[in-house]
């Protein structure tokens, strides 16, 4: 290291000794402590190849895998996005660009995510959509803290359905960590909310009650209204958790009292990727400044053109630190600009046609799956999105095992219960998973 330092490393020779002498090591690497088994010593003990070689090597170990038709969800949902997304996605002014701090320079990626926030803007009813949150477990847990900084009384209690999906529980309790906030579970009939258990919980001290839509069974939620009603009475926020699919079909959140709703919305725009997902966010204009995220608005440039730019940035941490809103900094605009270009591709009809098409799928499954002995399907007795729990009579692991030595992976989900997700990707299959549900049953 030069005396100057250098634009990436700036400290000097006799600074960081000095640090060093200051917290009493005599290097920097006596800071971290990696074992002997994983430090690197210089080689990485891999020989020289052709790019030939490397990849007939790579495809004969990619080849050992077991090619799976996959009937999962549960949050994860792979529907068919046209090439055009992909291509369009593609290009490098998209691809490599960061955050749109220049207005100057990125208003074509700029205008693509205002149109994205407008259609989640449509979609839900409510006034205010940020351009991204990095998952439904984030946008969950922002909603929350969200509530507790604008809620008029003292309030800890974040009611949320005791049937939620993998992971997102933790991640809200994680961002409540530091607050006198404390998750609450409220009891579920027969896939949805149980409304009179939920009821009893609802009172004063409830900051914010969540639900979902579908349920992370794939139930249709029935009693939207009563929720939100609840919530309003206790001067709660109510947050509804759903997806941009599902929004086109089923209640609208604002017509049913919402005041913020999150979920997932890369169930359009990118195949299932396990774990890498959109958040969803948006709320009442109320909440326009204590709304996480980054927000495009319109403006107008000097020669009083039509402009687009980042706003309210005072709410973000990269200006007010530890009085922003939140902490997300980078946020997903290359998923969201995937996802709205889907949309405007699908167009409002065939939107909705996707979504009966997701509702009339899970139904004609469930009924021919009804139909083996030792099968009940669905287990609810509810109208379902996308996907369903199945009750079997033997031990579910075994079964879900058995599935998957004929080719198919479905998710377990209790002791003798089972779900199966269908989409337009894999109905394909559906004759074919029947029978192999028949064969291992």
């Amino acid at each position: 290291m030069s005396d100057s330092g250098t634009p990436y490393a700036p400290h000097t020779d006799a600074e960081v000794e000095a640090m060093l002498d200051a917290v009493g090591v005599d290097s920097v690497e006596a800071l971290f402590d990696i074992p002997d088994e994983v430090r690197f010593d210089g080689d990485f003990g891999i020989d020289a190849r052709s790019e030939q070689a490397v990849r007939a090597e790579v495809g004969a170990t990619l080849g050992r895998n077991e090619q799976l038709t996959e009937f999962l969800g549960r949050g994860h949902y792979d529907h068919y996005v046209p090439s055009v997304v992909d291509h369009l996605a593609a290009r490098s002014e998209f691809l490599t660009s960061y955050t749109q701090y220049q207005p100057e320079i990125a208003q074509g990626f700029l205008q693509a995510l205002f149109e994205y926030q407008s259609m989640l803007v449509e979609l839900t009813g409510l006034e205010v959509a940020n351009c991204s949150m990095y998952d439904a477990a984030t946008a969950l847990g922002e909603a929350a803290t969200l509530a507790l900084r604008v809620r008029q009384m003292s309030g800890t209690h974040v009611l949320v359905p005791e049937a939620l999906e993998d992971g997102r529980r933790g991640v809200l309790e994680n961002y409540l960590v530091g607050s006198d906030a404390e998750v609450v579970s409220y009891p579920m009939d027969a896939g949805i909310a149980d409304l009179d258990a939920l009821a009893d919980l609802v009172d004063e001290d409830t900051v914010m009650v969540y639900a979902e839509n579908p349920t992370v069974t794939g139930a249709i939620e029935e009693h939207l209204d009563e929720i939100g009603a609840l919530a309003d009475a206790n001067d709660a926020l109510f947050t509804l958790g759903s997806d941009l699919l599902a929004l086109s079909l089923l209640q609208e959140p604002a017509s049913v009292g919402a005041d913020v709703v999150v979920g997932d919305a890369a169930a359009l725009g990118m195949p299932t990727s396990y774990g890498m997902g959109l958040g969803i966010f948006a709320c009442r204009e109320d909440f326009l400044r204590q709304t996480p995220g980054r927000l495009v608005g319109v403006s107008e440039d000097s020669q009083n053109r039509r402009a687009y730019t980042l706003t309210l940035q005072t709410r973000e941490q990269h200006i007010r630190r530890e009085r922003a809103t939140s902490n997300i900094c980078t946020n997903q605009a290359w998923v969201a600009l995937r996802t709205a270009m889907h949309v405007a591709w699908l167009g409002p009809e065939r939107l909705v046609e996707k979504a009966n098409r997701c509702v009339s799928l899970a139904s004609e499954l469930a009924d021919r799956l009804d139909e083996l002995v030792g099968l009940k399907a669905p287990l609810h007795d509810r109208h379902h999105f996308r996907e369903f729990v199945v009750h079997v009579d033997q031990p579910a692991k075994p079964v879900a095992e058995d599935l998957e030595r004929e080719g198919f992976a479905v998710h377990v989900v209790g002791d003798h219960e089972l779900q199966v997700c269908v989409t337009e990707t894999n109905e394909h299959a559906v004759d074919h998973l029947v029978a192999a549900f028949e064969e291992v049953l």
